[in-house]
């Protein structure tokens, strides 16, 4: 019997050579269906060569991040585009999208759009009823949400990655209590309060420095909202309005509007300076012993974890708990130990 040709096997299935070539040499690219069909009709006509496994379908994941420009958020992004690369584009197709954080309505209408269309999501968003509908929605549509960095409690999601945030911000407060020699004030320098991230590094900080360091009074919270001109003003009113300003704690963005407004202040250097992720401008104010300790996320393992717990339940049904197998371990970087 003649052996089939490929331009006949694809006139038999109804579609043009380049898709049959693209199915059997498994370059991807091509429906499951379609797929399943062509490899089919190259298994019933006895084709002589190695078909390959029946094609596993590709699994359409967006990652929604924060479109704020900082560092964190963008090397996240390359984190995950890094292991999306390395899990292939067979099993895994990332689409990636930044929203700026003053938008929430735009960002809930995303994920009620994506909800439609992707297979599942991986969320960074602020607490807001209309992102807890979006959410609702794609639970209705059987579409799996992780939160990351900053839980969402009680939202439709199937986990949280994440460090502990309460426990960082005690962990600063612990730091900066320790290492302050003398009484005097501490200034602190919020991010945006709708995010649970922020408000619950700020309840660890101030229950600690009450509970262990009497001696350090917590001026003011300076809501700087992630805003550098913000942080710049608020900082310097406070700065110029202080005789004896000890310690200083930064939970988000803004150090480089910091250390000009200490400079100004002839302060760099005298006094204990805390703040969250490793990157380059805190490596530089170690190196300059400006910035005392720095709290690193870890932005690698937070998509590690967040693409790892995912495939799982896509693949194997797994349902994990909503916290513990989400925690990334936050690491602290000294003068000492950041190069």
């Amino acid at each position: 019997m003649k052996a089939l040709t490929l331009a006949e096997l694809a006139k038999q299935v109804g579609v043009g050579v380049a898709t049959v070539d693209r199915v059997l040499n498994d370059r991807g690219g091509v429906s499951p269906a379609m797929t399943k069909k062509i490899l089919q009709a190259a298994r019933e006509a006895g084709l002589k060569r190695i078909l390959p496994e029946e094609h596993r379908h590709t699994w359409q994941v967006e990652v929604l991040l924060s479109g704020n420009g900082s560092f964190f958020f963008q090397q996240l992004a390359q984190d995950f585009a890094h292991l999306a690369d390395e899990l292939g584009y067979r099993r895994l197709r990332l689409h990636r999208t930044l929203i700026p954080e003053n938008a929430p309505e735009k960002l809930a209408a995303h994920i009620a759009a994506s909800s439609k269309k992707r297979d599942a999501l991986i969320v960074f968003a602020h607490e807001n009823p209309l992102i807890y509908e979006a959410l609702a929605a794609c639970k209705a549509h059987g579409v799996p949400v992780i939160t990351l960095v900053t839980d969402l409690p009680d939202a439709a999601r199937l986990c949280h990655v994440g460090i502990d945030q309460y426990k960082a911000g005690r962990t600063a407060g612990l730091m900066l209590g320790s290492m302050t020699a003398t009484a005097g004030d501490v200034v602190l320098v919020s991010g945006r309060a709708d995010y649970s991230a922020h408000r619950q590094r700020i309840e660890g900080f101030q229950s600690v420095l009450a509970e262990r360091f009497p001696q350090l009074r917590l001026r003011e919270i300076l809501a700087g909202q992630d805003e550098r001109e913000r942080i710049s003003r608020l900082l310097e009113k406070t700065l110029a309005g202080s005789q004896h300003i000890v310690g200083l704690y930064n939970t988000g963005m803004g150090n480089t509007q910091i250390h000009e407004a200490l400079a100004r202040h002839r302060l760099n250097g005298k006094l204990v300076y805390v703040t969250h992720e490793l990157y380059s401008t805190t490596r530089q104010l170690l190196e300059k012993r400006v910035l005392t300790l720095t709290l690193d996320q870890n932005t690698l393992r937070h998509a590690q974890l967040a693409l790892t717990l995912l495939l799982k339940h896509l693949e194997e049904g797994e349902q994990p708990d909503t916290y513990a197998p989400g925690k990334v371990d936050f690491m602290l970087f000294t003068q000492e130990n950041f190069a």
